[in-house]
Parts: C-alpha cells; sequence; structure tokens
C-alpha cells in the first residue's frame, strides 16, 4: 500500500486523513474504533476505495456512508489554504500549494525574506500546528498524553509514525473538525470522543505540559532575524539598575510578581546610560520595523515616520495575517449554530478574550468584554453600574490630565443624576497632587476615575497608590490604561482597579475593538447597558434572564474578526515582552527630550519626571499647524489640536501642541529627522 495509484497521494496519507475525519465526527464515533490512529477500519476502508483495493472483509460499512466513496478529485483538498503561523501569535503566512508539492511558498512581507521553508515550516514534515487558534482543528488527531512538541504544535500533541509512509506534506490536523460550537473558557476537560472539541488550548496561553519556553510563540525560529533579537533583548533591564545608570520610571512599581514576558528573568543587566545612537541600548527597532508594512510608504517621496502612536499605532504583519485568516476561513457568528465555521469563530474569539486575560493578569476570562474601545468602554461603566448605583448628591472623581472620553461620560451622568464632580489637580510638570487628591476623598466619594497615563502629556499617575486611597474610602475606581497598555507591564490584581478599560488600537491591534476588564462579582451585579441576542439565557413578555458576565455585556454580533486581530497584537508585543518594550521607549524619550531642549523657542509642555513616550511642545514663531505641516512635507506625522484634552492643555497655558509620540518601531534616527525640520524652522 505504499505506491500511489492515478497520481493519488500516498494510501496512507488518505488513511491518516479519513481517520481523523472519522473521529471527529460528533455522536457518531464508529464502534469499531481503533486505539491506532493509523488503523482505523473506516479509514482504511475509504483509503482502498479511492485505490481501487477490494475493501477488507469483514468491515462494515454502512451503504450510505459517504465517507466510503472515492471523491471526485483529491489533486488539491485544502483548496490552496492560507493559514497564516499567527493564527496563535506573530508570524508569517506561508500559502500550502498543490498536495504533495511543498513549492508554493508566498513570503509574509512586500519585498521581505521568506520566512518559511519548505524544508523548516511547520506545515511540512509532519509538523501539523495542532493550535492554530479558532482554525477549527480536531484535537482527535495525534493526540496524546505525551509526545515531542514542535513549533506550533499544542501540549500533548504527538508527532505519531515519523517515517515515509507518514503524511509528508504537512496538511492541518483536521480541517473539518467537530462541529461543535463550545467556548473556548469551558474546552479545559480532557478530549473525549462523544464530546469533541474543535482545537486544543493555545499552548502560548495555558502554558503547560510543553518542553520549550513557556513563553515562546510559534514560528519565531523561522524568522532570520530572531536569533539576533533574542540575544540582544537579554541585555535590557528596568530595575536593579546601579548607581549613575538611567532606568525607566516604572521601575518603582514593577515588582517580582509582574509577568517577565518572553525573555526576562528575575535578574536582569541595567540599561546604560548615554546616548542611543548606534543602538547600545540592546533593543534592534530597525529588523522590529520590518513587521510593519506601513512603514515601507513614502511621504512625499520620504520615509515614513510614524509619530502619532498615542493617537494610533500601526499594525504588524501577523495582525494583518490574522484578521484576513479570519475572514477567509472562519467568519461565521459565535456562540451559536452547530456548524464548523460557527466552532472555528467562536474558538478564535474566546482565545482572544483568554489573551487579553493573560496580558492583563486576570483571574478569569470572565473579566474581560469585548467593546469598540476605552471611550465606549468607560461609557458602559457610566451607563450601566453609574446609573444604576450612583444617586443625587453622590460624588466623582477625575483627574485634569483626563483625555475627554474620561470626562463626558461622567459629566453627563453627574448632570442626568444630580451628582458632583471633583478634579484632582497638577502642578507646573503635570504631575498629580496626591495631597490633593486625600483632601478630595470623602464618604461621598463614590467613584474615581482617572488615567494611567496622559495621552497629552506623558504622565505616569501613581496608579496603584490613588487606587488604594480610593478604596480606604470606600469608592470604585476606574482606570483608563488606553495609553498605557503599549508601553508598560499592567497587572490588573496587583493595581487593584474595579475597572480596567484599553482600545486594540493602540496597542498594535485593529481599530473598533478595546477591553472592559472588571472584577467578576462585581460585572454580575450590574445590570446589562444594552440588550439583545448572545446576552440573555432566557427571554418570554413577562421576565428576561441574562447571562453572567461577559457575556451580558456583548449584545448582538460584536466585532468577532477584530477581537482576534487583537489576540495576535497581544501576541506580538508578549513576544516582545512589555518591561522590555518599556525600557526601550523610556531611553528614546530620554533621547528626543534631550535634543528637543537644544532647539532654540521650543517649550515642552509637560515635565513629569515619570513619563510614556509624549512630548508635547511649542515653537516660538510658528503656529503648531504650520510646525505639522513642515514636518508632513518630511514625511514625520504628527499629531497637532488640543488631542481630545482641553482641560490639561489649559492648565498647562495653552490651547494647543505639537505632539510626537514614540514606540517600539520608532528610532533614534526618526528623532534627528525631527530635530532637523525643527531646527530649519528656526534658522
Amino acid at each position: 500500500m505504499s505506491t500511489t495509484t492515478n497520481n493519488l497521494p500516498p494510501v496512507e496519507a488518505l488513511q491518516e486523513l479519513a481517520n481523523q475525519f472519522f473521529k471527529a465526527l460528533p455522536g457518531e464515533a464508529p464502534k469499531e474504533i481503533s486505539l491506532d490512529p493509523y488503523d482505523h477500519p473506516r479509514a482504511t476502508a475509504f483509503a482502498k476505495s479511492v485505490t481501487g483495493e477490494n475493501i477488507v472483509p469483514g468491515v462494515n460499512i454502512p451503504a450510505d456512508d459517504m465517507s466510503a466513496q472515492a471523491p471526485p478529485a483529491l489533486s488539491d483538498p485544502f483548496g490552496g489554504i492560507t493559514a497564516p503561523p499567527s493564527a496563535t501569535g506573530p508570524g508569517a503566512s506561508t500559502t500550502i500549494g498543490n498536495y504533495g508539492n511543498g513549492n508554493n511558498i508566498s513570503p509574509a512581507k512586500p519585498g521581505g525574506s521568506n520566512y518559511l521553508s519548505a524544508e523548516n515550516s511547520p506545515f511540512f514534515n509532519n509538523n501539523v500546528p495542532a493550535s492554530i487558534a479558532g482554525s477549527g482543528a480536531s484535537p482527535a488527531a495525534g493526540h496524546s498524553t505525551s509526545g515531542a512538541t514542535g513549533p506550533g504544535l499544542a501540549p500533548g500533541y504527538e508527532q505519531t509514525k515519523p517515517d515515509s509512509s507518514s503524511l509528508s506534506n504537512g496538511v492541518p490536523a483536521s480541517v473539518a473538525g467537530s462541529g461543535a460550537s463550545p467556548s473556548y473558557v469551558h474546552q479545559q476537560e480532557n478530549f473525549s470522543i462523544k464530546d469533541p472539541v474543535t482545537s486544543f488550548p493555545d499552548s502560548n496561553i495555558d502554558r503547560q505540559g510543553s518542553s520549550k519556553d513557556a513563553f515562546a510563540l510559534p514560528y519565531t525560529e523561522d524568522q532570520p532575524y530572531w536569533q539576533d533579537v533574542e540575544s540582544i533583548l537579554k541585555l535590557i533591564s528596568i530595575s536593579d539598575a546601579p548607581p549613575g545608570t538611567s532606568h525607566s520610571p516604572l521601575s518603582q512599581a514593577t515588582d517580582i510578581h509582574t509577568p517577565s514576558f518572553y525573555f526576562l528573568q528575575n535578574h536582569r543587566q541595567p540599561v546604560p546610560d548615554g546616548q542611543l545612537g548606534g543602538f547600545t541600548s540592546g533593543f534592534d527597532a530597525y529588523k522590529i520595523k520590518k513587521d510593519f508594512p506601513i512603514l515601507n510608504e513614502k511621504i512625499n517621496g520620504k520615509p515614513l515616520v510614524w509619530f502619532d502612536n498615542a493617537a494610533t499605532t500601526q499594525k504588524p504583519q501577523p495582525v494583518i495575517d490574522r484578521v484576513s485568516y479570519f475572514y477567509r476561513h472562519e467568519n461565521s457568528n459565535i456562540h451559536r449554530a452547530a456548524h464548523e465555521l460557527a466552532a472555528r469563530a467562536t474558538d478564535a474569539y474566546e482565545a482572544a478574550r483568554k489573551k487579553v486575560q493573560q496580558f492583563l493578569g486576570a483571574k478569569s476570562p470572565n473579566e474581560i468584554i469585548f467593546v469598540r474601545g476605552a471611550t465606549e468602554a468607560i461609557n458602559l461603566v457610566a451607563q450601566s453600574w453609574g446609573d444604576q448605583y450612583l444617586k443625587s448628591g453622590d460624588e466623582i472623581i477625575v483627574s485634569n490630565l483626563e483625555h475627554h472620553a474620561n470626562i463626558v461620560p461622567w459629566k453627563r451622568l453627574a448632570d442626568k443624576k444630580g451628582l458632583i464632580l471633583k478634579v484632582i489637580p497638577v502642578d507646573d510638570d503635570g504631575q498629580v497632587l496626591l495631597d490633593e487628591y486625600a483632601r478630595l476623598l470623602s464618604s461621598k466619594t463614590k467613584l474615581v476615575a482617572f488615567t494611567q497615563v496622559s495621552n497629552a502629556l506623558g504622565t505616569v499617575t501613581p496608579a496603584e497608590q490613588m487606587v488604594a486611597m480610593a478604596h480606604a474610602a470606600g469608592a470604585k475606581v476606574l482606570v483608563d490604561g488606553a495609553q498605557s497598555v503599549s508601553h508598560m507591564p499592567v497587572n490588573v490584581q496587583t493595581l487593584d482597579a474595579d475597572w480596567f478599560v484599553f482600545s486594540g488600537h493602540k496597542v498594535f491591534g485593529p481599530t473598533g475593538i478595546g477591553v472592559v476588564y472588571g472584577k467578576e462579582a462585581l460585572l454580575n451585579e450590574t445590570e446589562p447597558w444594552q440588550g439583545g441576542g448572545n446576552m440573555i439565557q432566557d427571554v418570554t413578555f413577562e421576565k428576561i434572564q441574562y447571562h453572567k458576565a461577559p457575556n451580558r455585556f456583548e449584545a448582538g454580533t460584536g466585532n468577532i474578526a477584530d477581537a482576534v486581530g487583537l489576540g495576535a497584537a497581544i501576541d506580538y508585543v508578549t513576544q516582545l515582552g512589555m518591561a522590555n518594550i518599556n525600557a526601550y521607549e523610556h531611553a528614546l524619550l530620554e533621547y528626543a527630550t534631550h535634543h528637543l531642549k537644544q532647539v532654540p523657542g521650543v517649550r515642552l509642555i509637560g515635565t513629569a519626571a515619570h513619563k510614556a513616550s509624549v512630548l508635547s511642545f511649542t515653537l516660538k514663531g510658528y503656529s503648531n499647524d504650520d510646525v505639522g505641516k513642515a514636518l508632513n512635507r518630511e514625511g514625520i506625522a504628527v499629531r497637532t489640536g488640543h488631542h481630545c484634552a482641553q482641560p490639561i492643555l489649559r492648565r498647562m497655558g495653552v490651547e494647543t501642541t505639537v505632539r510626537p509620540s514614540l514606540a517600539f518601531y520608532n528610532t533614534c534616527e526618526d528623532v534627528d529627522r525631527l530635530i532637523a525640520v525643527l531646527k530649519g524652522l528656526v534658522r
């Protein structure tokens, strides 16, 4: 049976695929099931029927069992499926070509190198990715409690029979899948043939059962530059710096309980003080920049420099690939319907929720609610919990640093219900005055809402201390993390806020997706803010019974594809390491601040000791719009205006500023180009 017939794939390959199919059939497991995945009677019969051989006597196959019939064509049984490695994390996509031909590989990036080859691709030589999040891959294929794992393989996936008769051209484990539509949150039980699921838990989330680095993502081995990045990132430190060295302003808030994402260990080397020219800091932004296709754009004939990251961040290729893959192979509504695409979409969506939970350090995926962004997140809390529990005379405290999204919903609620809105003042550097904040707190304070990082000034607030002070006064706390999650590690359990919100598009994910984290008990005590499908258990004309969190706050059809894309973005930044990102960006901020101060006529707005990657300034003799236009002529994108934060800019004595804001793909060369334009204007 080792020969091919009529140019068909090897019989063993067909037998393996048929076996996977039969084992994945929901509720119809054949009685003659074999423990050997390569010796399933119905699979054997199917393979023999395709090749024209006689069916083994004694194998009882019903006459109407279409699985025993030869298909009309098998030249390309998977239809050229494009399965980007970013289905579970960052990586390059590769197109699987005709069956038996591993040469049809397309590079993931325009003009980039081929990240995957027929020799090392996880789609070849039996390395079947058993954990493509939301792909619908069935755990029936190769399921084992032990065995070797490789790139893209979930814990427990065993590479059985790695010989010449094995499936040699890397077909995904189960394109058909079980057709079940379970929530990812409830897929923790062992696999049962009577209750199949559509995919293994993501090995990058559950972090168990693998002999590899628990924080390692698949496909990094296939990236030609990754060994360089891995080696230099180990030099970065944000804590325990000896005297005379520069360290992150957040190092005091980073303790042993903060996750050491990906590369970092407990003992780290300090970031050296001094200029970053030549990138001696150990973080090669030039190589990372290649993951962002839009940064290859030319603006007015000049290479794009994206310094508008506080407004929105650019998207790496793995995020683009993942959203595209969803629409090509998984698009469906979720949590209902028993068909395969519903299962794939549900798995992908709930896997993304699990990734957000891990990213924020939340206790449970049930504490993660998907919304359109931080603005909708704050409105959700205001219009659900706030409308339900706050009453006339109650007080809400916000800070002077807030984005309009953390002012307007509370002001509207105050006007509606007779609440009192109080404001925490800041000093001339833009730092919160904690003594004044303490004086504002009282038994009437029911809510404190403040930002962790100011979008207009970059000020990093003492969030943990402010949360603790509010709780001591008996108030609930909402923290706006829209500007923090892309720049620094966040652990919501350590922070202890009652709600924490952020937008996906500011953390290198898609637009139109964001997150509300809320303590589970608090969420379940809060009435829903929108009604419709997906958030109900039972509806009659007399009574409605709601789901518990998170579904009770996700009425209707949500932004499923972009939630999956947000999961890919979280994979990407987790792979780099949030502490690494924070250290690099802080050093780059110091470099940019130093050189901006040397430009005659520049006034920096916001000079707090603890800042994230924002540089607001004005230039004497020029309107802010004129400066923005001059920078745009050189391909440099900055924000000009009030940045949806008018109260804090007016506190600083200005109406608008020019606001360059940094990300980890920015470089000293980018900063030098900006400084050169400003000096040219001065001259």
